[in-house]
């Protein structure tokens, strides 16, 4: 048996309480065109907003079909997700994508659009479940426009889908896995056409489109094959694009060993956070330039906004931010760095309008676009500040209502039952119970008692069977 302690102070409307027990908090965050995607403690798959072309993998699709709260697609092992995808125009098809993940046996799974083989399923048909593509030995994935990446944990670097403008660094498109690098591989990420790799000597790799520099060598050339961009002591690598309106339009962030935060690539609405809104061609950098000398610990990138973290967990942002994508409370853009939590963000996501974030409290927040439901917030109204969307896990919300009853909330496992006791003293003490109520799909419990005043009550919440 699981329980929570805690003792209500009417009169001062205090509560206190000694948490001892478990729930399940956020880990993992994901965001692409239009959805989002996050993952539990307990290795469950979540899902929110657009479902176009069955994305979400909830085995239903629609070019309307969307979701505003957050949907288990998955019930555990799931290690790992990314999504990719585009937006209105290409093909007449309206927006879509693609979504990959990885379970603890090393397998690959994924569902969504596949008009160019990108699930890597042998078909171009799309899924609205989740389908096994590798059984086994998987460790990383990445998603782009029309295609994907995966690591596998002998260093060996693989892709599916479109070999358009280089992207996979191949001479075709495949509908299958093909091999690109043969071992070494430590990392990857992928936007639009664009492949990024980096290998066990810190290097960094990249292939594809290049219209607006987003490779960083120092040309606007595109790569058809791999082609070495930094040398040494990268660590970590992100990429974003915006696909409604050209597939060149991506810019990437780079850190190294130092702490360092670097950047290149498209820039108009300041989202390399350099000082610059580059609005006259080239319309961005093909150098990495240093952004942040030290202390970044991780990055994301969204279309045309980026993210990263310090290593004191706060978050930064910068760039576009027309629909509050950025959190700081305006509509305004920026290309310089901005703090937007001082602290305890553990981990972070960009997408095509919408930013999400997790505490180390295990709580989810998001800001940004919402008209699909990608928040996962109930609504489709946006938000130009971070907003609550699962609550921090094993903590115990506190409630005086007009009546004279307190209301207790918390955050557990989603379906199983909690009972409520009360005692009146702790020494000895002489639980009583007083109520067994299920926690609901998101884990949500809500109790409703009164309590004694002249006691000073204290109240437990236990799981039971």
């Amino acid at each position: 048996m699981k329980t929570l302690l805690g003792r209500l102070l009417v009169a001062g409307l205090g509560l206190f309480f000694a948490l001892t027990a478990g729930a399940q908090p956020v880990t993992k965050v994901a965001a692409g065109s239009l959805s989002s995607y996050f993952l539990k403690s307990d290795g469950s798959l979540w899902a929110m907003g657009l479902n176009s072309y069955g994305q979400l993998g909830d085995g239903t699709s629609g070019f309307y079909n969307k979701t505003n709260l957050p949907e288990q697609i998955v019930s555990s092992n799931v290690t790992a997700v990314a999504t990719g995808g585009g937006f209105i125009g290409d093909f007449g098809q309206g927006p879509w994508g693609h979504t990959l993940f990885l379970k603890s046996d090393g397998s690959l799974w994924d569902m969504g659009y596949n008009r160019l083989g990108e699930l890597g399923d042998g078909t171009i048909k799309n899924t609205n479940r989740p389908e096994q593509i590798v059984a086994s030995n998987v460790t990383a994935i990445a998603a782009g426009a029309y295609h994907s990446l995966f690591l596998k944990n002998d260093g060996s670097l693989w892709g599916m889908g479109s070999a358009g403008f280089g992207a996979l660094g191949l001479a075709s498109s495949t509908h299958i896995p093909q091999m690109i690098v043969a071992s070494g591989v430590t990392a990857i990420a992928a936007a639009g056409f664009d492949s990024y790799f980096i290998k066990s000597d810190g290097s960094l790799w990249g292939m594809g489109e290049n219209t607006f520099g987003s490779l960083g060598d120092g040309t606007y050339t595109n790569a058809p094959l791999p082609e070495r961009l930094v040398s040494s002591n990268v660590t970590a690598i992100a990429a974003g694009g915006d696909p409604e309106i050209s597939y060149s339009i991506v810019h990437a962030l780079f850190l190294k060993s130092d702490g360092s935060l670097w950047a290149m690539g498209y820039n108009s609405y300041g989202q390399l956070g350099d000082g610059i809104f580059a609005t006259n061609a080239p319309y961005g950098t093909n150098q990495p330039e240093m952004i942040v000398a030290s202390n970044v610990t991780a990055i994301a990138a969204g279309s045309f906004h980026s993210l990263f973290r310090k290593s004191d967990g706060s978050l930064w942002v910068m760039g576009y931010n027309t629909s509050g994508e950025l959190g700081d409370g305006t509509g305004n853009n920026t290309n310089r760095p901005e703090q937007i939590v001082a602290g305890n963000v553990i981990a972070i996501a960009g997408g095509y309008d919408q930013s999400l974030f997790v505490r180390s409290d295990g709580s989810l927040w998001a800001m940004g676009g919402n008209s699909y439901g990608e928040l996962g917030d109930g609504t489709y109204n946006s938000s130009n500040l971070p907003e609550q969307i699962l609550a921090a896990y094993n903590r115990i919300a506190g409630q005086l209502l007009g009546d004279g009853t307190m209301q207790l909330s918390f955050v557990g496992v989603a379906g199983r039952n909690y009972a409520l006791d009360r005692s009146f003293r702790l020494s000895p003490a002489n639980w009583l119970p007083q109520a067994t109520n299920a926690a609901d799909a998101l884990g949500n419990l809500i109790f409703t008692n009164a309590p004694d005043p002249t006691t000073n009550d204290f109240w437990r919440i236990r799981s039971v069977p």
